[in-house]
This record gives C-alpha cells, sequence and structure tokens, in this order.
C-alpha cells in the first residue's frame, strides 16, 4: 500500500513534466501530420503515417523526422547557385550536344537537365580487378584535379592503396576532394580522415554540415548519398557500383567472388560528372568550388553519353520516371541487374506490360545476401514477377552487386541506382546512359556471360519454397517503402 502511495505522489510531483512532454509530442504529431498531408505522393503511405501518429505518437513522430521528413530546399538553392539550369544552353553553345540523341530520349534528357554530350569514350570495367587498376592509374595521372565521392570506404588494403594515391597527388600540388556519406563510411576510423587532412586532401562527410538531428531540418539519416564516382582534371570519369573495400576486389571469405560493374568515360561527360560533384560539395560543405573544367572540352571519341544525378532534392520522382520511361520504350529485351529489387507498384505494372507485350524480361539478382530483410523482400517481389512471366536469375558464382540495365539494342545505363524505392525516391544517386552500338555490344557480352553464372528461377519451384520462407519473406516485403 506504502508503495503504491509512493507512486501516486511521484507521478504528481512529476506531472508538470509529464504534461508538457506529452503536449510537446502531440504538437510534433500535428506538425508531421500537416507536412504529410502537404507532401503527400501516395495515399496509401500518407494514410498509414497519419493512422500511427494519431493513434501511437510515441514513437511515430520520431520515426517520420527519420522516414517520412523530406527538406532539401537548400540542395535546390545549390543547384542554382551552380547554374544548373543554364547548363543545356552552355553545352549547346560550345557545340557538346548530340541533337539527335537527345531527341530519341527526351525524357532522360529532361530529367538530366543537359543533354547527351557528345565526342566521349566509353570502357565498361568488370569487376574490382579492372575498376581499380584502371582508377588508380587514372589518378595517379592527375595533373589538376581529383574529384572523389563514394558511399562506402573501408581502411584495408584498397582502402588504404586508395588513400596514398590520393595523398601522393595532393603533395604533389594537385587539388583533391574526397566526399564520404556518414551512414555508409559510419566505421571509417578517424585517423584515416587526419592522415587524408594532414596530406592537404579536402575531406568531408556528406552530413556533416547537417546533423542528424537539427532544429532547422529533423532528421537526415535516412537521406544518403549513394554515389560512386571519381573524375580526374574534368576529362575523365569512374561511375559504377563498385565502393572502397576488399570486398568489391573479392577478398571477402564471406562473399568471395564480388561481381560489380564499374565504367570509365572520357569526354565532356565527364565534365558534366565533375558539376554534378561540385553541387555535392557545397550542400555538404557550404563551400562552393568550381570544378577544373578544360578549356577547350576535349572530344576524344564518338559516343554520345546522358550524366544524370537523381535524388530526394528533384522536384518529381525524376529517377522512378526514368526508369519508367525506359521500361515503357522496351520493344525486344529489358534485361536488369540490381543487387536488391524491391519495386513500387508503379514499377511492378511497367514490368508485366512489359512482358505482356513480347519483351524479353529479365530480371538478374543475388542468389546470395548481404542486407537479409532486403534480400527476402526481393525473393517476394521477384516470385511475383516469375509467377507472372518474367524470367528472374540468381546469380551463382559470388555475390552480385552490379547496378546495369539494357533496353533493345539501343540504351544502356550503368551507375549506383539499385532497384528499389530508396535508390528512385531517397538516396542520391547518378547513372550514365549509353546509346553507341560499341558499349551496347560491351554491356550485352557482359551480361550473356552473367546468365550463364546464373541459376533460371523455374516458375514450379515457388510452390516448393518452405511455408515458414515464404511467410518471412512476405512479412520483409511490408517494409518495401523504407528498405
Amino acid at each position: 500500500m506504502m508503495r503504491d502511495v509512493d507512486l501516486v505522489e511521484t507521478f504528481l510531483a512529476n506531472l508538470p513534466i509529464i504534461a508538457a512532454f506529452t503536449l510537446a509530442l502531440y504538437t510534433l504529431s500535428a506538425v508531421c501530420a500537416v507536412r504529410e498531408v502537404f507532401n503527400s505522393r501516395t495515399s496509401q503511405g500518407s494514410i498509414a503515417w497519419l493512422l500511427s501518429l494519431l493513434f501511437l505518437p510515441f514513437p511515430t513522430a520520431f520515426l517520420y523526422l527519420v522516414f517520412g521528413w523530406k527538406r532539401f530546399e537548400d540542395y535546390v538553392e545549390v543547384r542554382g547557385f551552380a547554374g544548373r539550369a543554364t547548363r543545356a544552353e552552355r553545352a549547346r553553345d560550345l557545340g557538346l550536344v548530340d541533337a539527335k540523341t537527345s531527341t530519341t530520349w527526351p525524357v532522360l534528357t529532361r530529367i538530366a537537365q543537359i543533354p547527351f554530350l557528345k565526342g566521349n569514350t566509353a570502357e565498361v570495367l568488370v569487376d574490382g580487378v579492372d575498376t581499380f587498376d584502371s582508377l588508380l592509374a587514372g589518378i595517379s595521372g592527375a595533373r589538376h584535379e581529383i574529384l572523389a565521392q563514394f558511399f562506402i570506404i573501408h581502411d584495408d588494403r584498397i582502402g588504404r592503396d586508395f588513400a596514398e594515391a590520393l595523398m601522393e597527388r595532393a603533395r604533389a600540388g594537385v587539388r583533391v576532394y574526397l566526399l564520404y556519406d556518414d551512414v555508409g563510411s559510419k566505421s571509417l576510423p578517424r585517423a584515416y580522415l587526419r592522415r587524408l587532412r594532414a596530406a592537404g586532401v579536402r575531406v568531408a562527410g556528406f552530413n556533416q554540415r547537417h546533423k542528424w538531428l537539427r532544429i532547422t531540418g529533423p532528421m537526415r539519416l535516412n537521406y544518403r548519398n549513394h554515389r560512386k564516382n571519381v573524375i580526374v582534371d574534368g576529362t575523365s570519369a569512374w561511375v559504377g557500383g563498385h565502393n572502397v573495400g576488399d570486398e568489391y576486389l573479392g577478398r571477402s571469405a564471406t562473399f568471395g567472388h564480388w561481381r560489380d560493374t564499374h565504367v570509365r568515360v572520357d569526354g565532356p561527360a565527364a565534365t558534366a560528372c565533375a558539376l554534378a560533384f561540385g553541387e555535392d560539395w557545397h550542400w555538404a560543405t557550404g563551400t562552393p568550388i568550381r570544378p577544373h573544367l578544360p578549356d577547350p572540352i576535349p572530344q576524344p571519341g564518338d559516343e554520345p553519353v546522358l550524366v544524370m544525378p537523381t535524388g530526394p532534392a528533384d522536384t518529381f520522382e525524376d529517377c522512378g520516371i526514368a526508369f519508367s520511361e525506359i521500361i515503357a520504350r522496351a520493344r525486344k529485351r529489358l534485361w536488369i541487374v540490381s543487387p536488391y529489387f524491391v519495386p513500387e507498384q508503379a514499377m511492378q505494372t511497367a514490368l508485366l506490360a512489359a512482358s505482356m507485350r513480347g519483351v524479353d524480361v529479365r530480371i538478374l539478382l543475388p542468389e546470395k545476401a548481404d542486407h537479409r530483410l532486403v534480400w527476402l523482400a526481393s525473393y517476394a517481389h521477384a516470385d511475383d514477377m516469375v509467377a507472372n512471366g518474367i524470367r528472374v536469375y540468381r546469380y551463382t558464382s559470388g555475390f552480385l552487386h552490379q547496378k546495369v540495365v539494357l533496353v533493345d539494342d539501343a540504351l544502356a545505363g550503368i551507375g549506383t541506382v539499385n532497384f528499389d524505392a530508396r535508390s528512385f525516391r531517397i538516396n542520391f544517386e547518378i547513372t550514365l546512359w549509353f546509346t553507341h552500338a560499341r558499349t551496347i555490344g560491351a554491356v550485352s557480352d557482359m551480361l550473356e556471360r552473367d546468365f550463364a553464372n546464373a541459376q533460371d528461377t523455374d516458375p514450379n519451384d515457388l510452390d516448393q519454397r518452405s511455408l515458414a520462407f515464404r511467410f518471412v519473406a512476405q512479412a520483409a516485403r511490408l517494409f518495401s517503402p523504407i528498405l
């Protein structure tokens, strides 16, 4: 009895604090609810948020700050400062535009806000050894500037080789900038960064100026810079799926062979990549930079290339629009390679429509898992595709991490976009689009070899999966919007 009295007295003594906390919580929930109504993209998702905020304000309000609150007006301001709106006109004035290809792919051109640029060479780099041999050689040859950006950087063998290459150039007087994502590189030791800075490398985390909780811009933990690119002297760029880590070279005992793809481009497309990096650096640090732009911009080849950076600061969901467009344009084949396959309903519908009109739709996914929840959700979505006539392959010769798409003999995309809602709507990503027969052929040959090292999913096998596996996969699928 005495204990109950003590509890009541304690409660009454702290009642003002409890009341203030409750009022603040419901006020925050109301603010979140109003914002969700004004910024709703899908009724299903918004209704789920609104009901949760009403009936379970704690912890929903705090979860909404992480997963639902999208605020990147300051990044839009950076784009304006960088002059993105005038780039298409400047490219035309410099004679860099491939007008025919840009007219053939108007939606992609509109999204990129810069046309297909002519005069490039492209080299498809298959797996880690080819990629890092090319990348490190390119860095060692830099004379003016290196712009490097990765989602994940590890302090391991290749990580230290990468750092040494950057530091050597910085000591030689080359301007070197390194941008990493705070979430992806959360385990990167501070000592690694201090060594780089001591050698003259300018280093920044993407969120270093935008901490995970701020008064003026709540949690950005959910919004990550997933881009992986290096630009040397504004003339050469490397873009693709590789991060900086030994596992990407097949040195992981867990994953074994790591199947990934990068591409090197030389020419005006590299200049466009440099300008996109400049926007990210300005937003991350608050300090604008003017990337080194050669004058005149060299045109060493005959390939048109489109550089398309996308992210949560876009007015529309540009990445999703781009992929919807290429799926709709496919007439003979549509081959999609991604480590994660968690499409939203609109994307599923587009894939099924392509299959129904006779397109050879193939999806290549990894058999091994690196993120168990995403892998399970991918299984559920992929099984739906198989049940409706789309061929799904599981790569069995290691872990597959490349992000590649091939449309007919007309278009190939290589970049950082996974086939999921996070890449389409939440992450900052970059894709390079190619139309030249040479690169189309290289990508086609590469994917033919990948399919030969993969297992085609038999529709008859779907019912053979255990009830427990199907249940867990379907449960994981419920988290698709935030995976």
